[in-house]
Order: structure tokens, then sequence, then C-alpha cells
């Protein structure tokens, strides 16, 4: 069950549970209080866009591809072609001093990738060995249309 909104997981770890529940097609029930649920952890579980990844009709669960330290890049195939992939920071912060390398050839993409951030709504391009700077157990989850 899910722990979103329990009042023990920083708004971070609440995305980053429930994009990897999404990511793992588990079933989402939600283990919270609902009718007093904060409208941050509101728009976390009902966020369309990783919703639609955890019920993808394809039902393939991610895996992890690759492990740098305590970063871990998952991905998961969906219907039609698409990809979704997770980059999450299970340990302390990644930042300029020290970011988080993303290596696309580790995924088989070729090229730069153009996606949506599930969590902002914004458009982003992925390169090949791009840093990505990651606040300690958050996550990216981006997912490409049309990957290469």
């Amino acid at each position: 069950m899910l722990e979103v909104g329990n009042g023990k997981l920083t708004l971070a770890e609440n995305r980053t549970h429930f994009s990897m529940w999404a990511m793992l097609s588990a079933p989402l029930l939600a283990g919270n209080d609902l009718p007093h649920m904060k409208p941050a952890i509101k728009d976390i579980l009902t966020n369309k866009d990783v919703i639609a990844i955890d019920q993808d009709w394809l039902g393939k669960q991610a895996s992890r591809v690759y492990s740098e330290g305590e970063v871990d890049v998952w991905v998961k195939h969906l219907s039609g072609g698409a990809t979704t992939i997770a980059v999450l920071n299970a340990g302390s912060d990644r930042y300029s001093t020290h970011p988080f390398h993303l290596s696309l050839s580790k995924l088989g993409l070729h090229g730069a990738q153009s996606g949506t951030d599930l969590w902002t709504g914004k458009d982003v391009e992925l390169k090949d060995n791009m840093p990505i700077e990651l606040p300690s157990h958050d996550i990216l989850l981006v997912r490409i249309a049309s990957p290469k």
C-alpha cells in the first residue's frame, strides 16, 4: 500500500514513492487519510501523467538499468513505443560540485531525447552524459514519446 501522505515522508520522498510505484505497475492503493490530505499530497496522488505510467496497458514493469553510487536509473517501456526514465537519488544530494551524469547509451538510446518531466509538466531534452542535480531522495521522471 502506498505511504504517500502519511506524514513521515518529505514531498520529494512522496513523489519518489509514487513514481516508483507507477514504474513497477503496482496497484494504486492509497494508504493515507484521503478526506484530510494536504493539497500537495493530493497533487501527487492525482498526477494523471504518472498514473498513466502505472496504468499503461502494456503492463510491463520497469527495470533498473544501472546505478552510480546512490543514484539508480530505471526504464519502463510503454505501449506505442514510448519509454519512461526514472533517475532516483537514494542517497545524499547530487549538485553541481558532484552531479550525476546520465548515460543514454547505457539505456540503449542514441542522441538527444525529447520528453516531458512528469512532475513539472515541462518539456526536457536529455543528452548523453548530461549532469543531473537531484536533491536527496528525489526523482526525475521523464516520459519519452518517441525514443531514438
